[in-house]
């Protein structure tokens, strides 16, 4: 019989190309081996499965399959060859490369992160990545849903244990996947996600719940892939054990296959088999005996991975079984008619030929290695912090040690140390396999896996790291000696609800650790974090382990994310998956503290403790409030409405916390000022309460157009402070948990010229200045009050009317520097300037008790005159001249957009002191916020 070409009907196929296509199959190496010709050219084998031993980088992995592709057309085979891969991201992926393919998290990884919509780029990102390098279908999405997280194999490789979580998680990636190009396989069916294990470990696991108990749970997201669209199902080797089914394995059952996936679940796409060289199919059944089996129940496409003869025997056994009549022929053409129909949507020979390859690879790059670093960063979750141990900066000194304690596990086909371990085993010839590694258990000799977190931790802290492993043997002289000598301990667990020796050794850590004696003798416990770096339901539900942080893989990038958490650098905003998130957790039930109105008479001493002790923290933070004091806060201002609010101890008569709201009657603006607490009570949600407290205070204004982040005067926090990076963004993301859209945000600065004993005028300046249509002077006392509220009027300034009141009343300490336009003398232009010792000073902090300081405040310029820049410089340049007339060591400009003026300020000798980060919102948000 003739060839067919692409568009012949497979019914007029040779029936040995016929058979070739319901065969996927695997092979050893890493480039065309005749294993995988003879598969090709002598049994027209339709799809090849490549796993990560066939992988050694992209550039190798596209020209493998371009080559598999020729050698399938060379030899006649009238359309491509389905390349498929394990690629389910986390710990299970067959393909790396650590230049060209991103890492991204674990199934239940990127539930943890609650979005869905990042579910499906990142399986859009994965599949363009695949398909990059030629590879036209992946095997996932995972759908089992864990309904028994006990001794489970599947662990993070699924989404969770809510069905419908893991039915929306499963849609999402196989949209996401077909964007990307590639066909999708949801597996593995009826579901792996409440397996009993009897009998040694061998032996097949057995599903025992019923048909109707898995229709109500399990195969929710089965159903729900097959709506939307999935291309194939395979169908998992397990045995079946109830009062409605008995199966030795579910992939050879017509009852599972043909009357439950095929007609109940009404699935019309490929269906797979599980690999028939699994040890209990293979020894139970046979490979020939298992393959024909497997066809009739209604499987299309026959998996074998490995081994040549095996492969042999389970295409004779077919060929066997169609010439005996066991199979009929109309099956084999409506099989081979569905694997070609989804060949059709996701191959041709053109796209075969014609991979894109590494320069699709580098251009995706940059956008796909920011959406892994988003996706690692919001998986990260904080299960409980009980006694607050995080971030570890908090209670562990620079000087004082940390100890770091491992297990011993393989690395992952996806790290550099896997590949790094393969090529010492094949470039070595007297190694054979890497000797570091157990291939009969779990465990890697040494600690390779986990020596890299060790460095990141020793990189973030700068700082002393203790790092060993532990074993099965239990804590030995060792680990109790370093953890003597450590100030606090982090120990890692990896399944430990299938390795029980690490979790009794998290358990006598944390036990040891509360015990732990300090120098004195007395009981001094030791801040220990329990990290699982793969199943979160380690110690979920075990509140013995006070501190619990999970991850959900090991690859570097997890790790990463992991350690900027434990440091602080990063907020954990990732949730368990499934019901676990629903569970009441210590560390995620937010304390509702009793908020009350601030008494001056009553809590104005308390409110300067409180003070006191947060400036003596040292951060940039604390220096903010440097020289502050209880009045500083109170502007008793008739056209500002202040409501300020505490958390106090009503028994000793400590604040907890301090909370300032103004509202700015002329211009409509409420600003939360400053939200201070405690440092030693922080992470207790008092700011929290606070900050609610506030808002639905600023919401009962009438007139409210604005909310404000930070306030001018008093002249505190200007908005979130940015001059230390890492406290920066822990209140950046903090305030972006409250409700605040922290990318619009204004940036604003805090700028000094410390001595101006020294200072000059840049050459040129004051020349350029006088030669321009503008005239400046200075001016003092109530009567320029009407002029100056005209000018902030139509400046459209009117929040800082008040300070202008202020410095012109205050006619011996203030004055306004103003610039008018030379031919009508007009205001274009205005800056206060407070000589030391003026009213104005005492709500500027950092000027109230520095001797010989003066300040430059509130700027208010108009928007019609066009080299503004000029304008603002020039009202600078006489308030510094006049200030050092009067003898004026120090000049604060306390505010100024951190925008182009900050580079004209910078050529007046002015430096930067603080930098601040203004937000504000429509009333209207929070309005929606307090409803829901």
């Amino acid at each position: 019989m003739a060839l067919a070409t692409n568009g012949d009907q497979p019914a007029l196929w040779d029936e040995s190309r016929q058979l070739g296509q319901l065969f996927m199959m695997g092979f050893d190496g890493t480039s065309v081996t005749d294993q995988v010709r003879t598969l090709i050219e002598k049994y027209h084998v339709g799809s090849i499965l490549l796993k990560a031993q066939n992988l050694k980088s992209a550039e190798q992995a596209t020209q493998l399959v371009l080559d598999l592709q020729t050698l399938a057309h060379q030899a006649g085979h009238p359309v491509p060859l389905l390349i498929a891969l394990d690629q389910e991201n986390g710990g299970v992926n067959s393909l790396y490369d650590e230049a060209y393919i991103r890492q991204f998290p674990s199934a239940m990884g990127l539930a943890a992160t609650g979005s869905k919509k990042l579910a499906k780029d990142i399986a859009r990102a994965t599949a363009q990545e695949l398909n990059s390098c030629g590879i036209n279908w992946i095997l996932g999405p995972v759908l089992d849903v864990l309904t028994n997280a006990r001794n489970q194999p599947l662990g993070v490789r699924s989404v969770g244990d809510d069905p419908q979580e893991v039915s929306a998680y499963g849609v999402e990636c196989v949209k996401g996947y077909h964007e990307g190009g590639v066909a999708t396989c949801g597996k593995h069916f009826p579901s792996y996600g409440n397996l009993e294990f009897f009998g040694v470990p061998d032996d097949v696991p057995t599903i025992t719940d019923s048909i109707e108990n898995l229709s109500q749970t399990a195969l929710i997201p089965f159903r729900t892939a097959i709506a939307h669209g999935i291309d194939s199902m395979m169908v998992g080797g397990v045995a079946m054990a109830s009062s409605q089914v008995n199966v030795m394995h579910a992939c050879l059952s017509e009852q599972i296959v043909r009357d439950l996936l095929r007609h109940e679940l009404r699935f019309d796409g490929v269906v797979v088999s599980e690999c028939l060289e699994m040890d209990a199919l293979s020894r139970n059944i046979g490979i020939s005996g298992g393959t024909v089996m497997a066809f009739k129940a209604g499987c299309d496409l026959i998996l074998t991975c490995r081994t040549l003869s095996v492969q042999e025997d389970a295409i004779n056994g077919l060929t066997a079984g169609l010439d005996n009549g066991m199979i009929e022929r109309f099956r084999v053409q409506e099989s081979v008619q569905r694997i070609l129909n989804m060949k059709a949507k996701y191959t041709s020979w053109e796209k075969a030929f014609s991979p894109s390859g590494i320069d699709n690879l580098a251009r995706l790059q940059p956008l796909h290695t920011s959406l892994s670093t988003t996706a690692y960063n919001k998986s990260i979750t904080v299960v409980r912090d009980q006694n607050h141990y995080l971030p570890l900066s908090r209670v562990i000194k620079a000087d004082e040690e940390l100890l770091l304690l491992t297990p011993l596990v393989k690395p992952l086909p996806a790290s550099a140390l896997f590949h790094l371990l393969q090529n010492e085993a094949t470039t070595v010839p007297h190694l054979g396999r890497s000797p570091s590694i157990d291939t009969n258990t779990s465990i890697m000799s040494g600690e390779q896996v986990f020596r890299e977190l060790g460095r990141m931790l020793a990189r973030y802290r700068n700082g002393k790291i203790s790092h060993t492993s532990y074993t099965a043997n239990g804590v030995r002289p060792l680990h109790e000696n370093l953890l003597n000598r450590a100030r606090g301990v982090v120990v890692v667990t990896a399944d430990a609800g299938r390795n029980m020796y690490q979790n009794a050794f998290a358990k006598h850590i944390s036990m040891l650790s509360k015990l732990a004696v300090g120098p004195d003798g007395t009981t001094r416990e030791k801040p220990c974090v329990v990290v699982a770096v793969s199943s979160p339901f380690d110690f979920a539900s075990d509140t013995s382990i006070g501190t619990y942080v999970c991850t959900y893989d090991f690859t570097e990038s997890a790790l990463q994310a992991l350690v900027q958490v434990l440091y602080g650098e990063l907020a954990p905003a990732g949730v368990l998956p499934g019901s676990f998130s629903q569970r009441p957790q210590t560390s995620l039930t937010r304390q509702q503290w009793l908020v009350e109105s601030f008494s001056e008479d009553r809590d104005s001493t308390a409110l300067d403790g409180l003070l006191l002790q947060s400036q003596d923290e040292p951060s940039v933070h604390a220096a903010a409030l440097k020289n502050a004091t209880s009045s500083t806060f109170l502007l008793r201002d008739p056209d500002v409405e202040e409501a300020h609010f505490v958390v106090r101890n009503s028994s000793t008569k400590e604040l907890f916390g301090f909370c300032t709201t103004y509202y700015f009657k002329n211009s409509g603006v409420g600003h939360i000022g400053a939200i201070i607490v405690d440092p030693a009570r922080r992470r207790l949600s008092i700011g929290h309460s606070l900050h609610d407290r506030a808002v639905r205070a600023l919401l009962q204004k009438k007139g409210i157009t604005k909310f404000q982040l930070g306030v001018r005067f008093p002249h505190v926090y200007l908005g979130i402070p940015r001059l230390d990076p890492l406290e920066y963004k822990r209140q950046r993301q903090w305030f972006a948990k409250l409700g605040w859209n922290v990318s619009l945000s204004t940036p604003v600065a805090t700028m000094t010229i410390r001595d101006l004993s020294i200072w000059s005028a840049p050459e040129g300046l004051g020349q350029a200045l006088s030669l321009s249509d503008v005239k400046y002077d200075l001016v003092h006392g109530a009567e320029y009050t009407d002029g100056m509220m005209e000018h902030l009027t139509r400046c459209a300034q009117t929040d800082v009317r008040g300070i202008y009141q202020r410095a012109l009343g205050d006619k011996a300490g203030c004055g306004i520097i103003r610039a008018k336009r030379a031919s009508d003398q007009a205001i274009l232009a205005s800056i206060l300037m407070c000589r030391p010792g003026s009213k104005i000073a005492r709500f500027i902090p950092s000027l109230s008790k520095q001797v010989g300081a003066a300040c430059l405040s509130s700027p208010v310029i108009s928007t019609m005159y066009s080299d503004r820049v000029t304008l603002f410089q020039g009202l600078v340049l006489l308030g510094i001249r006049q200030l050092k007339k009067q003898g004026v060591r120090t000049v604060l400009l306390d505010y100024t957009r951190e925008d182009f003026t900050i580079h004209s300020l910078k050529a007046l000798g002015f430096t930067i002191t603080n930098s601040f980060e203004e937000i504000s919102s429509d009333p209207v948000h929070w309005t929606m916020m307090s409803a829901t």
